[in-house]
């Protein structure tokens, strides 16, 4: 991996200042209006037939259903993750009962979509987001019991960040981006 010259390559600074935090701010809260917009911008991702198949399960320190969360946390994770604003358990539905459509093979990347929306987001209104796995996915699917067809996929912690972005974050180059990791 190379350091870029240019680290934000020009692209829009939400793009360049985004960065995945290990600190929160434990009494930064994120407020009702800031997690409307959050799921607003997932609202409008693209999505495969316009199907939308992404859902939220989102909990705040505090409410009752945020223990729910948090109980499942793997240990690596909940070290930093406890602290932030708004957890939020992502879902997708990849099969769907009573359409023509039984199993969308686009489900998982729709849902990165609509992520990649709250995240730009969270980054328009300060404040930062964690994407993660490190969770027990059979307590939680167990604990949250998503409708038939839904399948939990990932985590996502929000609120404010404590501390700055790390200096020197190495991104691979658009160069190596474009050579051919499909030809061996």
């Amino acid at each position: 991996m190379r350091r870029d010259p240019e680290p934000s390559g020009g692209i829009h600074p939400l793009l360049a200042g985004r960065f995945s935090p290990y600190q929160f701010d434990a009494s930064a809260a994120v407020d009702d209006e800031s997690l409307r917009l959050l799921l607003e911008a997932a609202r409008w991702a693209p999505s495969a037939g316009n199907s939308q198949p992404w859902g939220f399960f989102a909990s705040r320190p505090g409410e009752p259903d945020h223990e729910r969360v948090v109980r499942h946390l793997a240990p690596s994770s909940a070290r930093w993750a406890t602290n932030a604003g708004l957890l939020v358990v992502t879902l997708t539905r990849r099969y769907v009962e009573d359409t023509e459509l039984q199993y969308s093979e686009f489900a998982d990347y729709d849902l990165g979509q609509a992520i990649a929306h709250m995240t730009l987001q969270a980054e328009a209104l300060g404040l930062a987001s964690h994407q993660f796995r490190a969770f027990d996915m059979e307590g939680l699917t167990k604990e949250l019991d998503p409708n038939p067809g839904w399948s939990i996929v990932s985590m996502v912690a929000l609120g404010r960040a404590a501390g700055e972005a790390p200096e020197g974050r190495e991104r691979r180059s658009v160069a190596d981006l474009l050579s051919a990791p499909w030809a061996l």
